[in-house]
């Protein structure tokens, strides 16, 4: 039981402290939470001028040939493309981590279970030789 609620504890830190991990210093305070909840859901992070659109809207305008502002200087699509990769980067290297971990946790419960399955072996053994 006690060993069971320090792994739990540990897989409950590791989450947070995954939750905490920086997305990168060039983002604004806030700006790579709000990037990364795009990323989490699938969807494309919107753009400058873009807010408020979902992505069908967007997809359609362009279609239409509407340049949308955040596309036109390329220096901020420079700027834009960076804070993404770091927020794809970020979120790439906390799923491996929490890959990682998971892999951590089936090897200690394997290594677990091999030893209660030993000692339980070696109680019953105990107990037939007192008999």
């Amino acid at each position: 039981c006690v060993c069971v609620c320090v792994q739990l504890f540990s897989f409950f830190l590791f989450v947070v402290v995954l939750l905490l991990c920086s997305l990168g210093a060039a983002l604004l305070k806030g700006e790579g939470e709000a990037m990364a909840l795009y990323v989490e859901e699938g969807r494309r992070i919107p753009r400058r001028g873009e807010i408020g659109l979902t992505p069908d809207q967007i997809t359609h305008h362009e279609d239409l040939g509407y340049v949308m502002s955040g596309s036109r200087n390329l220096r901020m699509e420079a700027v834009r493309l960076r804070k993404e990769n770091q927020v794809y980067e970020a979120n790439n290297k906390r799923q491996i981590a929490l890959m990682h971990q998971q892999h951590r946790e089936k090897k200690n419960n394997e290594v677990v279970a091999a030893m209660r399955e030993f000692l339980d072996k070696r109680q019953k053994q105990i107990e037939r030789s007192r008999q």
